[in-house]
């Protein structure tokens, strides 16, 4: 539990932060927006590149990844269609929700916990460059697919799905996020190694994402309900309809997202893990610790620069990272007496 601990207060004493700031108007009132496009355009893909160029993606083929993604796979999927069958949600919120669902806080917290509890993080890179090379591009291009949907609207039919279709082949250079892990891909295979200026800078402005991005989160809590979009929302984003219950509704939509997240995910990676491919022990506990690590808060980031409704994600990375306290000492209790 000290171990724990020690990784989730960092998490909660710069939400806390931001979220004092917010409270004090120290930055304005466009700080939220103006450091979570700073976080999406320089920040976080800096940081992805220097995580994926120094990387080998070969490292991918092991029964424990496979585990792992077949667990964010369905978890993924079921969050997608719970947040358009039960909620009502468009496409872009659907990807988010399919996000907050089973995308896991893999860097920040999943290093200090994997080193704390397993004694070594090597596990961790792999899910790190997993999620960046796999999940996101999918996400990014459902949020892009569903935000830009209606460009083509009053052209036909055929022009629209044309520019939805030219919308999509473009999106690895229109997104700075797919587009510096593209690099990270390219220098990675082809062996380069950067000038260590050059490595340098980027390894600082990459280390600002993290922290950045925690600050925008706590910044967003103090929102007021007609302020929880983004504050530049994208013209095409789909939105659900306002209703007398939808304070209820918001709750069971982030209750559902919590607990695919921190239960039903983990619970996948150990059938998967255990019964169907047998995995030994340390590595089973290896792949149900990581599964049941909370939302990243790069969910936040998304559903904020693609203008769309930020609560849900908002509030299933906070609601998420306290569950996770119980659902992690839970799995290490279970499963590290044999792992360990």
């Amino acid at each position: 539990m000290h171990a724990l601990f020690s990784a989730f207060t960092p998490i909660w004493m710069l939400t806390a932060i931001g979220y004092a700031v917010g409270r004090s108007g120290l930055l304005g009132d466009r700080a939220e927006a103006v450091l979570g496009r700073f976080v999406f355009h320089a920040a976080m893909p800096a940081a992805l590149f220097t995580m994926v160029s120094g990387a080998r993606p070969a490292s991918f083929a092991n029964s424990s990844m496979l585990a792992f993604a077949a667990g964010t796979a369905l978890v993924c999927g079921l969050g997608f269609l719970a947040a358009g069958r039960l909620f009502g949600r468009g496409t872009a919120d659907r990807a988010i929700g399919s996000m907050t669902s089973g995308y896991v806080n893999s860097a920040n917290l999943g290093i200090p916990v994997a080193v704390q509890v397993l004694g070594d993080a090597s596990f961790v890179a792999q899910i790190i460059l997993f999620q960046v090379l796999f999940v996101s591009p999918v996400i990014l291009t459902l949020l892009d697919t569903g935000t830009g949907a209606g460009t083509g609207a009053g052209t036909g039919a055929r022009s629209g799905r044309a520019v939805v279709f030219r919308r999509m082949l473009t999106m690895p250079v229109r997104n700075p996020v797919i587009m510096a892990s593209l690099l990270g891909v390219a220098v990675s295979a082809l062996g380069l190694r950067l000038p260590h200026v050059l490595a340098h800078s980027c390894d600082l402005l990459g280390a600002a994402a993290v922290p950045t991005a925690l600050i925008t989160l706590g910044l967003s809590l103090n929102a007021r309900p007609a302020e929880a979009g983004s504050a530049e929302s994208a013209p095409n984003a789909e939105r659900p309809a306002r209703t007398p219950g939808a304070g209820r509704t918001a709750r069971a939509e982030v209750a559902v997202t919590v607990a695919l997240k921190t239960l039903v995910q983990p619970l996948i990676a150990f059938a998967v893990g255990g019964p169907l491919l047998h995995l030994p022990e340390h590595q089973l506990l290896a792949v149900v610790l990581c599964s049941a690590l909370p939302t990243a808060q790069n969910a936040f980031i998304y559903a904020q620069q693609y203008g769309l409704d930020t609560r849900p994600a908002r509030d299933a990375v906070v609601a998420s990272t306290v569950v996770s306290m119980a659902t992690l000492s839970l799995a290490a209790w279970a499963l590290g007496a044999t792992g360990s």
